[in-house]
């Protein structure tokens, strides 16, 4: 693997750094960038999720498909952008809820950092994709990585919530069965994209309800402005 895991999340993904699949998946990424094809986010940034939200401090999971494909987009969290990039259509939509959910003003910019840093972990299926093509590194190994992070935290006892945004998140979370066993709570709702915002996302209120969870299990609850 072209990058270290973080020392809190080490234990859980360690093994899954050890197989054979991640050496090819490191080596693939390799080979990819030395051809000159230009991958997102760059080097550095690809475990960004990881390295803000230490396994110990997670209490949210937000669940993203791959990284935006388009030059300065990705930063490593899903959804999120870096400050001075032009914000995408489905965070546009997630402000709008926040907005109508707590009546935090929608922000100018795009940066989730200030979540994170507060426990929420937003983590990507894929971590990294081609210029330009979108999904273009789903089926290359990612999965294993991921699916062992979000049942690091499923494993845990602290209640955690887990925000399930469109099919593809939940059907990530249908293979991970401590999320529905355990002591956590999952919100499902249609993907905040503007094909799907309409048929139920609006109105699902992921903020409020999460920090309700949050403070009736005795944990603090996310400050969601930014």
């Amino acid at each position: 693997m072209i990058e270290s895991i973080p020392a809190s999340w080490r234990p859980a993904l360690q093994p899954v750094l050890e197989t054979d699949e991640a050496r090819r998946l490191g080596g693939w990424l390799q080979a990819e960038e030395d051809a000159g094809k230009r991958v997102y986010p760059p080097r550095g940034s690809r475990l960004r999720a990881l390295e803000l939200t230490p396994l110990d401090q997670v209490k949210v999971v937000i669940l993203g498909q791959d990284p935006y494909h388009g030059a300065g987009q990705a930063m490593g969290l899903s959804f999120s952008v870096p400050q001075g990039v032009k914000v995408p259509p489905s965070l546009v939509n997630i402000y709008k809820e926040l907005e109508s959910d707590l009546g935090i003003a929608r922000p100018a910019h795009g940066d989730l950092s200030r979540w994170a840093q507060q426990g929420v972990l937003l983590l990507n299926n894929t971590l990294t994709v081609e210029d330009s093509k979108a999904g273009s590194h789903a089926g290359r190994g990612w999965d294993a990585l991921t699916d062992a992070s979000v049942a690091a935290v499923a494993a845990r006892e602290a209640p955690s919530v887990f925000i399930l945004w469109g099919s593809h998140a939940q059907a990530k979370a249908k293979r991970i069965g401590g999320l529905r066993s355990g002591p956590h709570h999952i919100i499902e709702s249609p993907h905040p994209s503007p094909l799907s915002a309409y048929r139920g996302f609006f109105g699902s209120r992921p903020f409020s309800r999460a920090n309700e969870f949050l403070s009736a299990n005795g944990r603090l609850p996310i400050d969601w402005s930014l």
